[in-house]
């Protein structure tokens, strides 16, 4: 009764061995084929350095963050060009107009000193006449200021007295009105301020050649 006893016990230790060497080796397979697969896999680009493999692919065909700089360096880099090119046509253009400006003031001055220049010749050229037409009167007929002394008595030297108070200022009248008042004078067709009788005696003895003279020199008086 105890030898059987003893060999059940045995019996069921070796199946208890057997079985838990069974399982063991289940589980040992089991992972064998799971590495084995993975392995498997990766040699078929699906494991992790498949993925970072491809990520630097996509960074190689321009898809990555840093492609995303690069386009932003590119547009500021654009931007400032333009500004710069702005900048460089607004100081053409200022300078232009400066330059424009500074044509018209030199011709304004320009044209402005000419006509000043041309009133000066015109000027003098009129002086001149005028003292020629006045030396030729004189040095060609009778002596006007001769025949004036004997008027400057009520008229002035200079012909800017009031004879008796009364009589406007020879000085500056026009020639061709003093010949006119002379002769009609002379003829007694004239009596301004009752002085009719007294201007007819003093230019009785006067010809057409000596009052035009004289009227040439009073309207020289200024």
């Amino acid at each position: 009764m105890k030898k059987l006893t003893v060999l059940s016990i045995m019996a069921a230790s070796f199946l208890l061995v057997g079985c838990g060497d069974s399982a063991t080796g289940a589980e040992a397979k089991a992972a064998t084929e799971h590495k084995t697969e993975s392995t498997m896999k990766c040699g078929e680009g699906k494991c992790g350095n498949a993925k970072k493999t491809e990520t630097t692919k996509k960074c190689g065909e321009g898809k990555c963050g840093g492609d995303k700089k690069s386009a932003a360096t590119e547009a500021k880099e654009a931007a400032t060009t333009a500004v710069e090119k702005t900048k460089e046509a607004v100081a053409q253009k200022a300078s232009e107009v400066k330059e424009a400006a500074t044509k018209a003031v030199e011709s304004v001055k320009e044209k402005a000193s000419s006509a000043v220049d041309s009133a000066k010749a015109a000027a003098a050229s009129a002086a001149s006449a005028a003292t020629a037409a006045v030396a030729a009167a004189t040095a060609s007929g009778p002596d006007g200021k001769a025949i004036f002394a004997k008027c400057a008595g009520c008229h002035g030297a200079d012909g800017k007295t009031k004879a008796m108070g009364k009589a406007p200022l020879l000085a500056g009248q026009a020639e061709a009105d003093l010949e006119t008042k002379i002769k009609a004078y002379k003829a007694g067709t004239r009596n301004e301020h009752g002085m009719g009788m007294l201007m007819k005696g003093q230019v009785a003895s006067l010809s057409d050649a000596d009052i035009k003279a004289v009227a040439t020199y009073i309207s020289g008086l200024k």
